[in-house]
């Protein structure tokens, strides 16, 4: 059976494990933070493959950015990682052939073979947490677009540059669906510039009204966005994964979205690939697990 060497890259994190096709982990999830400096970061990634790469059959990499359609470098990434990490050649990595994806297309190609959305052609995956990552799986296959940037989850929600988005723009799904969204709503509503979102997951759970009003606000605009891509894709299912997806009412917001669409219904479901779907999804990518 075919194992891989799968590697998690963040802005904040770097992961690794060993995956075996069937899309178990056969090994310890190692952890490191991701290095500021982007000749550390190469360096430990080189480190990372040459302690693995004999024991496995291919090196199978989840990373932030957007990913080429050949799976072989990136074209574009995320601000929070060392600005000349787009230009690492991964096929230098190790003497094994390296298979790269985005990792929101991984989670999403987790789901799609293990989890939530198994056994369904066409579905949205999201994953809630400090930002708004996606994946989209149409007729059984990855969107990946023209170069591979597909499934970015900033669409506009408002159009009077209400807030600041990490891309750039403002107004974007990924500021309101967010850890920082549900912080920033409740900023706003509750006139209070030091509270957090944890503050009103607290809030809810003693069953304080005002942090009830901010949670059904931030759910609502989590609802609005499945709209709106529910009415592109017609999925059959859309998957919430990542910290904040637990907090979801899943059937409320199934019957909310489907009160509203006008494509066929849908539902939303919490994804159950695990924590470590990114690097699941790279592997099963990497070995061709369809």
């Amino acid at each position: 059976m075919k194992k891989a060497l799968a590697i998690d890259i963040g802005g904040t994190k770097i992961s690794n494990c060993i995956v075996k096709e069937t899309g178990e982990i056969v090994s310890e999830v190692e952890k490191r933070s991701t290095p500021k400096l982007f000749s550390e970061i190469k360096n430990l990634l080189t480190e990372i493959v040459k302690k693995y790469e004999n024991d496995v059959d291919i090196i199978a990499i989840a990373t932030c950015g957007a990913v080429n359609n050949e799976n072989t470098g990136i074209v574009g990434s995320t601000g929070n990682i060392a600005k000349e990490y787009p230009t690492l050649k991964f096929n230098e990595l190790s003497k094994k052939t390296v298979f790269v994806e985005n990792d929101a297309n991984s989670a999403a190609w987790a789901e799609h073979i293990i989890g939530a959305s198994r056994g369904y052609a066409h579905s949205v995956m999201l994953t809630l947490g400090t930002g708004v990552g996606g994946g989209i799986i149409v007729d059984n296959k990855i969107l990946k677009g023209k170069n591979g940037a597909a499934g970015e989850m900033h669409f506009k929600m408002r159009t009077d540059r209400h807030r600041s988005c990490t891309c750039g723009s403002f107004d974007c799904f990924e500021t309101y669906a967010s850890g920082n969204g549900l912080k920033d709503t409740a900023r706003e509503m509750l006139k209070d510039d030091t509270l957090s979102s944890y503050d009103v997951i607290d809030g809810v759970k003693k069953g304080d009204e005002r942090f009830i009003r901010v949670f059904n606000q931030w759910q609502n605009d989590i609802k609005d966005g499945i709209i709106g891509l529910s009415n592109i894709f017609d999925p059959d299912c859309v998957v919430l994964s990542g910290s904040m997806a637990q907090f979801v009412d899943t059937d409320l917001v199934t019957k909310l979205v489907n009160s509203d669409i006008v494509t066929t219904p849908t539902k939303v479901v919490r994804g159950s690939a695990g924590n470590y779907s990114g690097m699941i999804g790279a592997a099963l990518l990497a070995m061709g697990v369809k």
